[in-house]
């Protein structure tokens, strides 16, 4: 039995990969010893590890808080945002207008403008209205940033659905809504989850614009981490970011072991 060729370039290619990720994920390994110091002030721990940090950020009141408004903002704004892109992508979907490609583009500006001048437009608009330094305003802003990218999932969804669904549901004697409920949105629950996963990530990590429109009483959680760095360089940082590594890795991980029961079932 000829033994296969080695493939020389492959295992490059490979070796290349790996070394790549790791320099990329380098600068994060290094905060989790950082986030064990037994000390006041970011320093790596010379064999005297402490869980302080940790125990601190438990019960902080000023950093539960701050994860809490994370938490309500960024599930609120993402919610409204698929909502909102839902309802563009069905109704361009369903009416095709002829100038479809400009209320796309329209649609889409926001990702266009650089995140300062949008923050400070909605910083404007906001002070007349009293909307700054609010939940609803947060909200509001979040909604406006993450919704273009909810909206470009939901048109690349609909844009693989089958137009002859409609019209058989329509034969059938049922109305638009009914369509809209019991045919076409069970066959976009898929894009429904991703516009809904992008912009709860997207809104949650939003920290340009959110500086313009909170700072007393609503304070996100990057916002604090972002006065922490600036301020004081509290420690509580380094724990606060293995906790979210913690929990992204765990989420990737169960992503990947699920797609890949699912291929095992389907095959």
């Amino acid at each position: 039995m000829m033994r296969k060729p080695l493939n020389l370039q492959g295992w490059l290619l490979k070796l290349a990969a790996v070394l790549t990720g790791l320099f990329m994920l380098m600068p994060l390994m290094a905060v989790i010893p950082v986030s064990f110091t037994p000390k006041r002030f970011l320093s790596l721990p010379k064999g005297d590890w402490s869980l302080r940090h940790y125990q601190a950020l438990m019960t902080d009141e000023a950093w539960l808080a701050s994860i809490s408004d994370s938490v309500l903002v960024a599930l609120a704004s993402s919610v409204i945002a698929t909502v909102l892109a839902t309802a563009f992508a069905l109704g361009l979907w369903f009416r095709q207008p002829r100038y479809g490609g400009a209320l796309v583009g329209l649609a889409l500006l926001p990702m266009a403008v650089p995140p300062v001048v949008s923050a400070v437009i909605i910083y404007f608009l906001q002070a007349r209205i009293g909307l700054i330094d609010t939940y609803a305003g947060l909200i509001l802003t979040h909604v406006i940033m993450v919704t273009p990218f909810a909206v470009i999932v939901m048109l690349t969804a609909t844009s693989r659905l089958d137009k002859s669904l409609e019209l058989a549901s329509r034969n059938l004697g049922a109305s638009r809504m009914q369509t809209t409920f019991w045919v076409v949105l069970p066959n976009l629950k898929f894009g429904l989850f991703s516009a809904w996963f992008l912009s709860l990530v997207l809104s949650w990590e939003e920290i340009a614009v959110t500086l313009f429109v909170s700072g007393i009483d609503v304070i996100t959680l990057p916002k604090r981490i972002w006065d922490g760095l600036r301020l004081n360089v509290d420690p509580i940082i380094a724990a606060v970011s293995v906790i979210l590594m913690v929990l992204t890795t765990i989420a990737i991980v169960a992503k990947t072991l699920h797609e890949h029961h699912k291929g095992k079932s389907g095959s």
